[in-house]
């Protein structure tokens, strides 16, 4: 096995491993592009990543340079890394100092950064697209199909790890939220019952007392019922 396999199933391993409750993904994203430098002979790497506003933004660097490159990117709108992102393809660059007609916006900044070659990998599970692990090397040249396909796996580990821990951070606010309302429901409960004693009504004229009375007050429905229960409010 050849010494970029090892470091291909170390990093895999290692990423797999960081995948704790509540890890760090700033901190993944960072061993994600220092070992896809390493892996894949690149002179840099970066992560560019899409906020929860729809925002890109640069989240991860292996330095200045291709951070400066990243942040002149998202300036013109346009770049190899922004294509990667809008179409969920791998966008490989061979010559940045062929790219004037593709992207006349961004070519003189690419150029200004001294890199020669930009290969974009989509950071994608099926229609989502969150981000784009990139590769900046001082030589010209294209990023081969196999080194292509190993960069896009360790991206697809990130990419389904960052969805996973949001959908998880989704799925605590969805069950807490559905909780409260739950919670509330009995406090409602044990007003109406106390109202239709109190008032002789049956249970739906109390509960359009209390509905009532938070309407004209502008007070959740919730805190009214607890007021009621806890003796703090006469209807």
């Amino acid at each position: 096995m050849s010494t970029r396999e090892d470091q291909l199933l170390k990093t895999v391993s290692t990423l797999a491993d960081s995948l704790v409750d509540d890890f760090d993904i700033v901190d993944l994203l960072q061993l994600l592009v220092e070992e896809s430098a390493r892996i894949f002979d690149a002179t840099a790497a970066g992560i560019l990543l899409v906020s929860p506003a729809g925002v890109l933004e640069v989240i991860a660097s292996t330095s200045e340079r291709s951070e400066f490159v990243g942040l002149m990117q998202l300036r013109a709108g346009e770049g190899p890394c922004v294509e990667a992102i809008q179409t969920g393809r791998v966008v490989s660059v061979e010559n940045l100092g062929n790219i004037t007609d593709r992207w006349p916006h961004f070519s003189a900044d690419a150029l200004r950064s001294g890199f020669s070659s930009i290969h974009a990998i989509p950071m994608r599970l099926r229609d989502s697209v969150i981000g784009s692990l990139n590769l900046f090397r001082d030589r010209v040249g294209e990023l081969n199909e196999t080194d292509a396909a190993a960069a896009k796996t360790l991206a697809d580990i990130a990419t389904i790890s960052i969805l996973q821990q949001r959908l998880v951070k989704e799925s605590v606010v969805a069950q807490g939220q559905l909780q409260r309302a739950l919670d509330s429901r009995v406090v409602i409960e044990q007003a109406k019952g106390y109202i239709a004693q109190s008032h002789d009504v049956d249970m739906e004229a109390a509960f359009t007392l209390i509905r009532a009375h938070a309407r004209s007050t502008q007070a959740r429905l919730s805190t009214v019922a607890a007021d009621i229960t806890a003796g703090r409010l006469t209807l």
